[in-house]
């Protein structure tokens, strides 16, 4: 295929109208609204054919101010199928070894030189293999701890290789230690706090170590309960002064949803929830995917069904954007805090940039 099948820009546009992936490779195109260039074949939602500029290669559309397109990193070589199929081989060794293989042992096993390997591993799943490795411990710790074991053989078993490093990860693998979490979260202190906002009611908390829960729904008292119920033996601290700013910062997250924070975040779940929420966290604003796009871009194409389970897992509304990921018909799909919440927080984003998104 040459350049001079797409040597116009009506020949463009329609490449991208079609997603030709004969055309990747031979031009980026470029959305002035949005300051993002993109590959032909990305699958974020079509833009205005007025706003789209036309560049040879990413340099020429960097050089013009535009930025990468997270989705489709236009600016990186393609992934190949033998690639992906390589990286996703390499996630379930992990997830099958009794002891966290090294980076050079999983390399060798798919053929690869350690240095190549750690960059295509962090390209397609979004994470180090050691961050990845790390989160398959914690996902066996929580499991173990869960099942009743003791809280030293639930270190040793989850592949620590000693009690003290298994403490020592315990923070952040499960935002406590391994016998608090065994109690429910006994001794652990956790400050919340409501507000109404345009989508209803809305629950904030945080432990010290950033957000772990962000809620919305139609009853502060219900919200409440809820975190009561998720941490039933914790200190819960409510009608705190010193956090409102956190608590307006994050309806404001809502109200005006171009706006960006940098608030800490306490994230826990397993190994591929983590895989799942990074993903999501990646997908630009005013843009979605659909559930099977996001299992190719954590390296796992047959996993739809549990990226859908793991959207539904989240436990912190917008700022992890479980919104922006839809059905494979353009159909909104689910929504743990109410469909219409779903449509109103993807109506308000693609109004930023005056243009329209599917709603099923």
């Amino acid at each position: 295929m040459t350049t001079t099948l797409f040597d116009t820009d009506d020949l463009r546009w329609e490449a991208i109208e079609q997603r030709d992936p004969a055309a990747d490779g031979v031009f980026v195109h470029a959305v002035r609204t949005t300051g993002v260039y993109c590959r032909p074949t990305c699958r974020s939602r079509r833009p205005n054919r007025a706003n789209v500029r036309f560049f040879t290669d990413p340099v020429a559309a960097e050089r013009a101010g535009f930025r990468a397109c997270k989705r489709c990193s236009p600016n990186e070589p393609k992934v190949d199928k033998a690639q992906s199929d390589a990286i996703a081989r390499s996630c379930s060794l992990i997830a099958r070894a009794e002891t966290i293989p090294s980076l050079a042992e999983l390399a060798a096993e798919v053929g690869l030189s350690a240095g190549y390997f750690r960059r295509l591993f962090q390209r397609v799943v979004g994470v180090s293999p050691r961050e990845f490795a790390r989160g398959i411990r914690a996902e066996r710790l929580r499991d173990g701890l869960s099942a009743g074991e003791s809280v030293a053989g639930a270190i040793l078993g989850a592949g620590f290789g000693s009690v003290g490093r298994g403490y020592e990860a315990s923070g952040e693998a499960l935002g406590m230690t391994p016998a608090q979490y065994r109690r429910g979260a006994e001794g652990q202190s956790i400050r919340y706090a409501t507000a109404e906002s345009s989508l209803g009611w809305i629950i904030v908390a945080a432990t010290d170590r950033g957000l772990c829960s962000i809620a919305l729904g139609d009853s502060a008292e219900v919200l409440i309960r809820g975190l009561v119920d998720r941490f039933p033996a914790a200190e819960l601290a409510g009608d705190d002064a010193e956090f409102a700013d956190r608590l307006q910062r994050v309806v404001a997250l809502v109200e005006s949803p171009g706006v960006g924070h940098d608030l800490p975040l306490d994230i826990r779940g397993t190994a591929f929830q983590r895989q799942v929420w990074e993903a999501l966290r990646a997908i630009p604003r005013g843009t979605t995917m659909t559930y099977a796009e996001v299992a190719r871009a954590i390296g796992r194409p047959s996993s739809v069904r549990a990226v859908a389970n793991a959207c539904g897992s989240n436990e912190l509304a917008v700022v992890i954007p479980c919104h922006r990921v839809i059905r494979g018909d353009g159909g909104l799909g689910g929504y743990r805090w109410g469909i219409e919440r779903k449509r109103a927080l993807l109506e308000g984003e693609s109004s930023l940039d005056g243009g329209e998104i599917s709603t099923g």
